[in-house]
């Protein structure tokens, strides 16, 4: 169970690069002018959110595995869990910003995309403390 535990850790740490770096890029976009740059962020959006998606998924489904495991003990899993669907949400949400993006019919300004490239970290920070302290 120690090797299921270190892989979901390496996904999961693999997963947030992704989801730290890709409203990053949304950034980016939204600020730039040019059409060759505009392209060349659009192809790294896809890129990588292809790249993240086997990604997340692998981490969903090994820290599934463990859940199972280990059992169901604790409300601070259930907490963890209800952070984690957010998180694959968000995953999504980001895939239809890309999209959107790729397609020229993004409607959002860099400010905001300045806020949601904060939440994984809200997210990361408030898991992290749940998997540790285990609260309740």
């Amino acid at each position: 169970m120690l090797v299921v535990k270190s892989l979901h850790i390496i996904f999961v740490v693999s997963w947030f690069a992704g989801l730290f770096y890709l409203p990053r890029i949304f950034v980016n976009h939204a600020m730039v002018e040019d059409a060759a740059t505009r392209e060349r962020l659009a192809l790294m959006e896809h890129k990588l959110y292809r790249f993240m998606t086997p990604i997340g998924i692998l981490a969903v489904g090994l820290g599934l595995w463990l859940w199972f495991g280990y059992g169901f003990g604790g409300g601070w899993l259930h907490a963890k869990t209800a952070l984690v669907v957010f998180l694959i949400g968000y995953h999504l949400y980001c895939g239809k910003l890309v999209r959107d993006f790729a397609a020229g019919r993004n409607t959002r300004s860099h400010v905001w995309f300045r806020v949601f490239n904060e939440v994984p970290v809200l997210v990361l920070a408030a898991v992290v403390f749940l998997a540790v302290l285990k609260p309740f």
